[in-house]
């Protein structure tokens, strides 16, 4: 009966062991994550700015928030859905870590006149992985 005990008990604490896994110690951050703010900025239209189609954006970015000279740009009405997309691309070259100043021509069609709506300015991201999107938001009054 001791025997048959020692047994479940081995049996029980190996399954225990077994299950256990070895968690890999995370390499320490010597940097901060690179705020938004460091990496583009927006000259034209400004926060709280009214727009009114067709409008011009500019600004300048470094060289890494593009890819192939161009980036994304989202046009939102207040309630986060898209009124349109379109491309911003580099006035210069963009294969830098410099900034490079950039536009992008807006045309949208909208009836949400006189309402807040959001300019998103994104990050190319080709890989596709979250960790690499970042994005810069900008509320805009719809004209």
């Amino acid at each position: 009966m001791k025997k048959i005990i020692v047994m479940i008990l081995a049996t029980i604490i190996l399954t225990s062991c077994a299950g256990l896994k070895e968690e890999k110690a995370k390499p320490a951050q010597t940097e901060a994550e690179p705020s938004t703010e460091k990496l583009i900025t927006l000259t034209s239209p400004r926060a709280n700015e009214e727009v009114q189609s067709p409008f011009i954006i500019t600004g300048k970015a470094k060289g890494n928030w593009f890819f192939e000279g161009s980036f994304p740009v989202v046009l939102t009405n207040a309630d986060g859905l898209t009124i349109t997309e379109t491309i911003a691309t580099a006035k210069g070259n963009w294969m830098t870590e410099s900034y490079v100043d950039f536009e992008a021509n807006v045309n949208f069609i909208s009836t949400d006149t006189n309402k807040k709506g959001t300019l998103i300015l994104k990050k190319d991201n080709p890989s596709g992985l979250p960790e690499n999107d970042m994005a810069l938001e900008i509320p805009v009054i719809l004209k």
